[in-house]
């Protein structure tokens, strides 16, 4: 789950990692509140999930409130790369001397926590790794472990962190780190994190991901789903407890499984598609998860073919099957399905759906995932 910046910074403060002081606003008599007991000058953020935002007008400096009233009015309900601006953060402008990045993610190949530094802050951390790799300190975490004010401190030395700003640095870090562990983040990322003119170190901005799996450990998280920016796929799916990410290909994928789905989205690239959404409905493909499937797929109008992709292991193939066709009664598609069943009871299943008396043009089946793609993409196509 992303936080807007506000809510990321909120999080910070939880931890004692120093933020400027600010408020949200939903309105522009609220900016102004907000900016009054902020103190000027403040600036005015848009609240919106999506980067670029002061090229797009998204992010303004105010001086009094005049042009707070003026920057609020124009900023609320301004589209920023198709995200309707709702909400602001407006804050405390800060002094910057320096800018510097720092996060910590999961880097699960090397099954450790992933912490990165770099003297470049400010500008996407993509292009720092692009034009000077060197620029960037990356360090493996033992969970066990942890990270201490001195690995903190060196880390910081490495990476070139000037001297006057070693230790504020190295004192957010450790307490990034504890908000990224023991806040139960996949992803706590400071850009830019800034040394101000007084020798404070600081974080301007935040970037939050909070990892789904704790939310039972954080009922306070309920708040930030309020808030989450869905698409109206993504909130349809939601509502279904179903694993749905949407895309924009016109392929839609059924599948029971995280690996299974990701390697039919693969394949049916390989075969010149493309994947209209990610859906794992799991080890449970009856009649009322399928049906669902099918509804939040067959909301989808870029859709044009559905590919289920079922290998069954405690999934057995004849209860995908009667799954199947109970759904067709209920849903009304207006795209084929290309189903490659195997695996546990995969020829009973096969033999439900040839018994059902369902037209080859509403659903056909294909002995092979790749034989499955090929199909689900020529109709898709055609």
């Amino acid at each position: 789950m992303d936080l807007f910046e506000y809510q990321g910074k909120q999080y910070f403060a939880r931890f004692d990692i120093p933020v400027s002081p600010g408020d949200k606003a939903d309105t522009v008599e609220e900016a102004l509140a907000a900016a009054e007991a902020a103190g000027y000058p403040v600036v005015v953020k848009a609240q919106v999930q999506v980067g670029g935002r002061g090229k797009a007008g998204g992010i303004k400096l105010a001086d009094n409130a005049d042009e707070v009233r003026t920057h609020a009015g124009n900023i609320l309900g301004l589209d920023i790369k198709g995200h309707v601006v709702k909400r602001l953060w407006v804050e405390h402008a800060s002094d910057i001397e320096d800018e510097y990045y720092a996060s910590f993610t999961l880097d699960r190949a090397a099954k450790k926590h992933l912490f990165m530094l770099s003297a470049q802050g400010g500008v996407e951390i993509e292009a720092v790794a692009e034009s000077d790799p060197d620029a960037i300190v990356k360090l493996h975490i033992d969970p066990v472990v942890g990270l201490d004010a001195a690995t903190a401190r060196q880390a910081a030395v490495d990476a070139r962190i000037p001297e006057k700003a070693l230790d504020g640095t190295a004192d957010i870090l450790v307490k990034l780190y504890r908000c990224f562990s023991e806040g139960d983040c996949d992803l706590a990322e400071i850009n830019p994190l800034i040394l101000k003119p007084t020798g404070e170190v600081h974080a301007l901005d935040a970037k939050v991901t909070l990892d789904a799996n704790a939310s039972f450990r954080h009922p306070e998280w309920a708040e930030y789903a309020e808030t989450e920016e869905l698409d109206e796929r993504e909130r349809l799916a939601k509502t279904h407890d179903l694993q749905y990410i949407g895309l924009d290909g016109t392929v839609g994928i059924i599948a029971n499984g995280a690996g299974l789905a990701m390697s039919t989205l693969d394949v049916v690239n390989q075969v010149g598609g493309s994947a209209a959404n990610f859906l794992d409905i799991g080890g449970g493909a009856n009649a009322d998860v399928m049906a669902a499937a099918l509804e939040v797929i067959n909301f989808d109008q870029n859709v044009s073919s559905i590919f289920i992709n079922i290998f069954g292991g405690i999934t057995r193939g004849e209860e995908v099957a009667k799954g199947i066709v109970e759904a067709l009664g209920r849903v009304d598609l207006r795209a084929p399905i290309v189903i490659r069943l195997d695996g546990t009871n995969a020829e009973e299943g096969r033999q439900i759906l040839a018994d059902a008396g369902i037209p080859e043009s509403k659903l056909r089946s294909e002995p092979t995932m790749l034989d499955a793609a090929r199909a689900a993409v020529a109709l898709a196509k055609n």
